[in-house]
Parts: structure tokens; sequence; C-alpha cells
């Protein structure tokens, strides 16, 4: 690929690998395995596969190296392994590194199944975690210790959105020789830089922005290249986290216009945001984008633009936020997010719900709070079910 290619035009051209038919539209190589012309060959390539061969769909197809390779490209990493789903490649990366006995320091404020991840399994198998306010630099600095093998965090937290200065956890992590993974699925690949920030491994939710239009599971790890063949690839395979080739095409479409995607998004956002300031239902209304956004300044130093959800908390509580759920006419309710279609969630009793109330009211997940996942739909049409919707609490 020309290094010297700009962003869409690696999201359209990257990666690419062609079969003697010169199709237009990147091949889907829907097959489990593949043949050898000999049992030497094939033995040659359980020792060592080349650039351009493979073994076994689990272990990697011409149409999945396709996506991993742009999506490498994109965010400026060596090497990428796709995964099966947004959790497939948390979980991955996290377990792949780790063993009895490792230290963890992890930002409080995740996803709920990250959050499982990180406080029942790991800990199940020996790694100590340490969760702290993942925007309290002295916090970070305090829990870091000598013996810290890995820190986590989400660079935008979900779902209250707040957000992490990488380049200095980063800092803190490497100063005691300890890496830095992060979800960078709310900062998105178009708005983030977090591999120049000082991160090691970057995971996506590729089910998000990436796909962008609710029709695959995915996920993506990122890093370099001894750390994706040597560490995530073999646990890979053999726990069997894989993506399928299917899947793999559709990221592929998804990738050609997320630049375009998510910039809208992130418009409509910005002006939703603007238009709810003060509004008499609601308690706070919550976007990075925002000069009231409490690290306003680290969002435009750290990504430029704010990305493409709001968090609203609506007064009156679980009621209250339930009634403006149900007057909204376009916004869908749902769980995902990233999506082309605009969709709410009602965090407390759904991604949230397994956790208790007091962890919830520390994390700042109260009843009343709505995730608003921003599409690509006119953003005045949008502007007025939100206000519409409003005015039924």
């Amino acid at each position: 690929m020309d290094k010297k290619w700009n962003t869409r035009t690696k999201l359209v051209h990257g990666g690419t690998r062609r079969s003697q038919y010169n199709e237009v539209s990147e091949a889907i190589f829907l097959t489990q395995g593949f043949v050898y012309d000999n049992a030497e060959a094939a033995e040659a390539r359980f020792l060592q596969a080349g650039e351009d061969e493979f073994i076994y769909a689990r272990y990697g197809n011409p149409t999945v190296a396709m996506f991993e390779n742009r999506i490498a490209a994109l965010e400026g990493a060596e090497d990428a392994f796709a995964t099966a789903s947004g959790m497939a490649a948390v979980s991955g990366a996290l377990m792949s590194m780790l063993k009895a006995g490792d230290h963890v320091v992890s930002a409080r404020a995740l996803f709920g199944s990250c959050l499982y991840v990180l406080e029942e399994i790991l800990t199940r198998y020996g790694v100590e975690v340490t969760f702290v306010d993942g925007t309290d630099l002295a916090a970070w600095k305090s829990a870091i210790r000598s013996d810290t093998s890995l820190v986590f965090f989400e660079t935008i937290a979900n779902p209250t959105l707040e957000v992490i200065d990488v380049a200095a956890v980063s800092k803190l992590a490497h100063a005691v020789g300890a890496k830095v993974v992060v979800d960078n699925v709310f900062a998105t690949p178009v708005f983030s830089n977090a591999m120049e920030q000082g991160v090691d491994v970057v995971v996506y939710s590729a089910t998000k922005h990436i796909d962008g239009q609710g029709r695959a599971l995915g996920g993506v790890i990122l890093g370099t290249t001894d750390y994706i063949r040597k560490t995530v690839e073999p646990y890979m395979k053999h726990t069997g986290g894989s993506m399928s080739p299917f899947t793999a095409w559709v990221m592929l479409k998804g990738l050609e216009t997320i630049d375009l995607r998510v910039r809208a998004q992130a418009e409509g956002a910005e002006a939703i945001a603007q238009a709810l300031q003060g509004h008499a239902k609601l308690t706070r209304v919550v976007y990075p984008g925002h000069p009231s956004h409490a690290q306003h300044e680290l969002v435009t130093r750290q990504m430029g633009k704010g990305g493409t959800v709001i968090a609203l908390e609506v007064k009156g509580g679980q009621a209250a936020a339930f009634r403006f759920l149900n007057a909204l006419d376009i916004v869908l309710i749902s769980n995902n997010l990233g999506d082309a279609k605009s969709i709410a969630t009602h965090p407390a009793t759904t991604t949230h719900q397994r956790l208790s109330e007091d962890h919830k009211q520390e994390l700042g997940i109260t009843p009343g709070l709505i995730r608003l996942s921003v599409g690509i739909e006119d953003k005045d049409d949008l502007i007025a079910d939100v206000l519409g919707a409003l005015d039924a609490v």
C-alpha cells in the first residue's frame, strides 16, 4: 500500500487482495480450510506459513486478512487480529497477556461486560485488579506499582463519557514497564490517535462504528506484529474467537464509509448537545465536544471532535426516562451504538443493570440517565424528535 495515501483512500483500497478474476469488490473466501499441493507443502506451511498462505479459518483467511490490514492502516498499527465480537477482542487482548500473580490497574468507569471480565474472570484466575477514577492522574500514579503488568481503560467511558488523558496515563504505565491496553470504541478510529499518544494495544468492537449499520458482530485487536502474531494469535486460534470471512467482508464494506459516517454523526451530536443545553427537563447534558464537558480541553487536544454519543439525565428518574424513550419517533430504543440509525439506551436497566445500586451511583449511572448514540439522520429532525420526547416527560 502507498503510505502516502490519505485516510479515505486507505479506507477504500487498503489491504485489498484480488483473486485471478480481478474483482472490484473484495472477494469473500467462504472456506474453513485450504488445500496443499502435497504432504511436504502441508508440513512446511504448518512450520511457517508465508505472508499470503493460510492454514485454517480459525488461524486466518484472505478476506479476514484484508480487514485486518485495512484497519491497521487506519489506526497506524503494525498489525491486527480480527475477532468474533468486541468482547472477544477485550477478553482476548487481556487474557493472552496476563497470568496468575499479575497486577492490573483499570479505570472504574467501564462497559458492564468489560467490568465482568476484570472483576469476575481475571480475578478468578489469580490476577489482581485495582480500580481507579480514570480522570484522576494522581489516582493512577498511586495505584500503578513497580510490579504492575498492564493498565486498561476506555478512552471515553461508557456511558458517562468521562475522558481519560491517554498520553499521561501511558507515560505513568511505561515508567514501570506496564503495557497500556485501551477500548477505543467511543473515540472511534476516525478521531483517535491512541497509538501516537502512547497506547500499546487498541481494541474495538467492530459491531459499532466500523460496521455502523447493525449487521454483524465483530471486534479487532491492534498492536505490534510481534504482539499480534506471538501473543494474540496463538491464544485466539486455540480458544476460537476468530472473525468469520463473511463478517470480515461486511466490516470491509463498513470501513469504506466510516470516515464519512462518523464525521456526520459527530456533527449531529454536537448540534443536539447544543440544542439541549439548559433544558428545563434535564439535570445534565454530557457531550465531550461541548465546552461544558469537564475534560473539553483534553478532548479537543486528544481527538479534535467530541464523538458520536451524548449522555443526558432526565429529571424524574426512571419513570421520566422511560416516558422520554417511549415518546421518541425517529430515535430507536436499543442497546447498540455507533450505528447509522440513532439509538437511545437506558444503561441502568440494560447494559449496566447487573451492577449494584451503589456501584451505579459511584459511576454516575442514575435512573434518569439516557445514552444517545447519534446516527446520520438529518440533525434538525433528530433535534425535533428529542425535544418532542422531552415534552412528553
